[in-house]
C-alpha cells in the first residue's frame, strides 16, 4: 500500500485558510470603518487661521449648544468636490457646518467655495496640518459630528454621498441631539 504524500494536502489546506480569511474580511459590518480615538471625547481645539474675509470658526462655536459638523476639506480633493452638494443640503436645512480647509492654498480654497458655494457657517485654514493631526483626521474629506457639549459623537472618513447622508450622517446628528 502506497503512502499518501503529505505535500499533496498542504496546498488545499493553505487555499482553504486563505479563502476563509477572504470570506471573513468580506463579511465585516463596515469594511471602510477606520477607528477613531476622538469619539466620546471633547473636540480638540481649532488652531486655524482666517481664510480670506470669511467668518473664522472659533472655540465658542465648537462648544455652543446644538449639534454641528466639522468638515475637513481641500480644493485639490476630488472627493471633497463630490460631497459638496450634500454639505449644501445640510446647511440649507439648518445644520451648522464648520469648515477646516486642510493644507491648501488660500486662493484655491476661496475659488473652490466661490465656484461651488459656501455651506460653512464659519471656516478656517489648517495650512500646516496640525489641526488635522490633533483631530485624528486620516485625510480629506473627513467629517465629525459634534454634540451640544462639544463632544465628538461620530466621525466619517471619506465623502458624504446621498446614501451616507440619509443612512449614517443624519441618524448620527439625531443621536447627538
Amino acid at each position: 500500500m502506497a503512502k499518501f504524500p503529505i505535500f499533496a494536502i498542504v496546498p488545499p489546506v493553505i487555499f482553504a485558510g486563505i479563502a476563509g480569511l477572504f470570506y471573513f474580511g468580506m463579511n465585516r459590518d463596515n469594511p471602510d470603518a477606520l477607528p477613531s480615538t476622538m469619539v466620546g471625547r471633547a473636540a480638540p481645539a481649532l488652531t486655524i487661521e482666517a481664510l480670506g474675509d470669511l467668518p473664522l470658526a472659533t472655540e465658542e462655536m465648537l462648544r455652543a449648544d446644538g449639534v454641528k459638523l466639522v468638515n475637513f476639506w481641500a480644493s485639490w480633493c476630488v472627493p471633497c468636490r463630490a460631497e459638496h452638494p450634500q454639505l449644501e443640503v445640510m446647511a440649507d436645512s439648518g445644520i451648522t457646518i464648520i469648515g477646516v480647509n486642510y493644507k491648501d492654498q488660500p486662493d484655491n480654497a476661496l475659488g473652490f467655495l466661490e465656484e461651488l458655494g459656501n455651506p460653512y457657517a464659519a471656516v478656517g485654514a489648517d495650512t500646516t496640518g496640525r489641526t488635522g493631526i490633533n483631530w485624528g483626521a486620516y485625510g480629506v474629506p473627513e467629517t465629525f459630528v459634534i454634540d451640544g457639549n462639544g463632544i465628538v459623537a461620530y466621525r466619517h472618513p471619506g465623502p458624504i454621498t446621498q446614501d451616507i447622508l440619509q443612512d449614517i450622517i443624519l441618524p448620527a446628528i439625531a443621536d447627538a441631539n
